[in-house]
This record gives C-alpha cells, sequence and structure tokens, in this order.
C-alpha cells in the first residue's frame, strides 16, 4: 500500500484517531478528516476498559494515560439510601494485566491527536471537512468531503472508513429509511466539579434505580489540597421527552432534574444535594441507541465505532469497543492483500461482538443489580444478604463482562 492511497477515515474522535495511530504502527498510510474547524478538549469524564487499555498499551500511551488519569480501583453499587449492595475490584487490582482508566473525554482525546501529529505529520488529519459521498471506485474508493465554507473537496484512498459518530452521514446514506436513534425513556445530566473523592479516591459508583440513578467517579489525582476532577451523572426516566437532541454539550439549569436527587438527602459519605449546587455547568443528554445493522461493509468502505453500534453507555463500553474495533481493523488491513476481504474480516469479529453489547445494554447491564434490589427492597434493607445473595450478585457481573469481551482470562490471554 502507497503513501499515495491511504487509508481515508472519517471522524477524528477516538475511534478514529486510535485508528490512525493503530494503522500508522503497522506501516499503513492513513489520513484523517473531521468536521469541526477545530479540535478541542471538551466533554466530562469516560472511562476505558482492560481491553482497551490494552491497545493503548501496545502503542505506548499507557503511561500518559493513567499519569493524566485514574486508576480506577473499585466499582461500587448502592441503592437510594446509599447503602451498599456490593463492591467489586476493577483493573489491576481485580488481576487485569492493564488498568481501567477514568480520564476526562477532552484529554483523551486531544493526547490521541497529539500523538497522531506527531508520528505520522502534521497533515495527517484535516479538520474542518465532513463526510459528504463516496464512491467505490477501481482499487479504492473517492471520497467527498465539504469544507465548512461549503466547498466540494475530492479524495482518492484505499478505503473509507466512518467513525462519523452516532449522527453519522455514511450510515443515514447506507440506511436512509433509519430515521433518528432509539430513544430510551432516559434522560443523563452530566457535570464535573473539584472536590475530595470519596473511599479511596479511585471508586467509581452507581447508585439508585432504573428510574433514578447516579454515577460519580474522580477523573484526576487529587492535588495537594486532597481535591480531584470529579464526573457526575445523574439519570432520570422520562419516556415522554420528545426533542432527540444528540448534542452532548447542551447546557441546562440544574432545575430541570435536580429536585427528585434533593430527595435522597445525605448518604454520610456523600451529600448528592450538595454536588449539584456545586457544579457550574450541566449538559443534558437523552439515552440512545439504534438496532444493529445487517451489514457494516460495503465493497472498498466500512462503519467504526458509534457509526456502527451507538449503545447506551452502560457499562463503560462506548470508547472502549470503538477502541477494539480500530485495532481489529488494523489488524485485518495488515493482514489481507484484499481490502474488501479485510473490511469483511474486520466486520465478521466484531459486528456480532458489538451487537451483543448494544442488546445487553438495554436491559442486562451490569446495573440491572440495583434494580433487582429495588424491586426486591423498595425501603431499603439492613442486610444485603436477605435481598440478594452474593452468588447472584457474582452471576450477573461475570455474565456482562463476558459479553462485553472483558472478562479476566478473555482480557489476558489476549
Amino acid at each position: 500500500m502507497n503513501k499515495n492511497n491511504p487509508v481515508i477515515i472519517a471522524g477524528g474522535g477516538p475511534g478514529g484517531l486510535t485508528l490512525a495511530l493503530l494503522l500508522h504502527q503497522r506501516g499503513i498510510p492513513v489520513r484523517v478528516f473531521e468536521s469541526t474547524r477545530e479540535l478541542k478538549p471538551l466533554g466530562v469524564g469516560i472511562n476505558l476498559l482492560p481491553h482497551s487499555v490494552r491497545v493503548f498499551t501496545n502503542l505506548g500511551l499507557q503511561e500518559k494515560l493513567v499519569a493524566n488519569g485514574v486508576e480506577t480501583s473499585t466499582l461500587h453499587f448502592c441503592n437510594k439510601f446509599g447503602k451498599k449492595i456490593k463492591s467489586e475490584p476493577r483493573g489491576i487490582r481485580a488481576g487485569y494485566h492493564y488498568p481501567q482508566v477514568s480520564i476526562h473525554r477532552g484529554f483523551f482525546q486531544m493526547l490521541l491527536y497529539r500523538e497522531t501529529l506527531a508520528r505520522l505529520g502534521e497533515d495527517a488529519v484535516v479538520t474542518g471537512h465532513a463526510l459528504e459521498s463516496w464512491e467505490n471506485v477501481e482499487n479504492g474508493v473517492e471520497v467527498v468531503l465539504r469544507t465548512h465554507d461549503g466547498e466540494h473537496v475530492k479524495v482518492n484512498g484505499r478505503c473509507l472508513i466512518a467513525a462519523d459518530g452516532i449522527k453519522s452521514t455514511a450510515r443515514s446514506i447506507l440506511y436512509p429509511e433509519e430515521g433518528d436513534p432509539l430513544y430510551s425513556g432516559y434522560l443523563l445530566w452530566r457535570f464535573t466539579t473539584v472536590d475530595v473523592p470519596f473511599f479511596d479516591g479511585a471508586t467509581m459508583v452507581m447508585g439508585g434505580h432504573y428510574a433514578q440513578k447516579w454515577v460519580c467517579y474522580p477523573i484526576t489525582k487529587p492535588d495537594e489540597n486532597g481535591r480531584a476532577l470529579m464526573n457526575w451523572i445523574a439519570e432520570l426516566a422520562i419516556p415522554d421527552w420528545k426533542q432527540l437532541d444528540q448534542n452532548w454539550t447542551n447546557e441546562v439549569n440544574k432545575e430541570v432534574f435536580d429536585e427528585p436527587f434533593r430527595a435522597w438527602g445525605d448518604w454520610g459519605w456523600l451529600n448528592v444535594a450538595n454536588v449539584i449546587d456545586s457544579a457550574e455547568k450541566f449538559y443534558q443528554y437523552p439515552m440512545t441507541d439504534r438496532d444493529p445493522l445487517p451489514k457494516w461493509t460495503h465493497g472498498n468502505m466500512t462503519l467504526l465505532g458509534d457509526a456502527a453500534h451507538p449503545m447506551y453507555p452502560i457499562g463503560s463500553n462506548g470508547a472502549s469497543q470503538a477502541v477494539l474495533d480500530a485495532e481489529c481493523l488494523a489488524d485485518a488491513l495488515a493482514e489481507h492483500e484484499s481490502i474488501p476481504t479485510a473490511l469483511q474480516a474486520y466486520e465478521a469479529v466484531r459486528r456480532p461482538a458489538t451487537s451483543k453489547i448494544v442488546l445487553a445494554n438495554r436491559g442486562e447491564g451490569p446495573d440491572i443489580i440495583l434494580q433487582i434490589v429495588e424491586d426486591r427492597a423498595p425501603n431499603g434493607f439492613e442486610n444485603i444478604e436477605d435481598v440478594i445473595t452474593a452468588e447472584e450478585l457474582e452471576s450477573i457481573s461475570s455474565r456482562y463482562k463476558k459479553t462485553a469481551g472483558f472478562n479476566l482470562k478473555q482480557v489476558n490471554r489476549s
């Protein structure tokens, strides 16, 4: 594959940039085209699970991720009264060869962006160019991009990888009848504060139940005053909400969601109302996904990440699955001389795997533990063993890890 016939990636998010780094590592030329004029460190926190951190370890980036994030030690489940249901070790503490990393999404994307420019060259990522269309041609693709000024630019390459997110232009062209993303009936509000972390300073908490859930975890290490940047997610069941806006920078006032959480009171180790009052900006996002597709690959193009398999943000899987897509695709392109064969080989592995997670997250994600306890003990409990056994809790956790591809043996074997 020569330098004048690169892999073209539409989308400069974590999935697209990770793929660019992996292709470069394998000696395959690549160019990334991103629709925004300028990449900026936007967003709140995300989690990278051990199987995706393994990919970054092989890229030589684990040290930088850990230095600027938090090695998550524990996942802690509690009911709406703040009472512990279950705690399980995560990452290295759980026996994985690789950590689970909680980190600011903006820093994570900018790290990948800077690394891509440093390793591939300053012209490897072209901003302000949105995917408009493409055509399969002999030995490759011809891609049409639209600039912010409305001009159309044509580029040719060996293949097109559409990593252009849940609002994917490529997916809408391939499946024009699909319509809007499917709304789950739940709204999320994301925000950050600077505060003293709870427990050991590296714990992720899921609390409440399906109709009212709270997720929180630190995304930086404590400073000299013991304070860290904390990521918070409030979730409510609002089945009749109609504004299907997928803009995760949609800022709202806290009054649109805070009242039910204030009723939770003080858990002792966490006062939810105080956290909400200390935050400055709140970003509203509907929890949506799409049905799994019957096909990602069409000739010399395929889909990747949220363009291929948008899923509910449950189980810390969104970013991690895009990273695994990128690794599988880079390996396939390095192994197969025929581009269609490589893309089909990638899809044969990743489409069934991610389809299972999309469907599991609709009802069998790890947070099903919260709803089981709420159903059985809505007024609280003294002894969790009277509500749910340790064996049942472990079975739920193990089943989801296997579905999502990060049970201990799977990850450490790879």
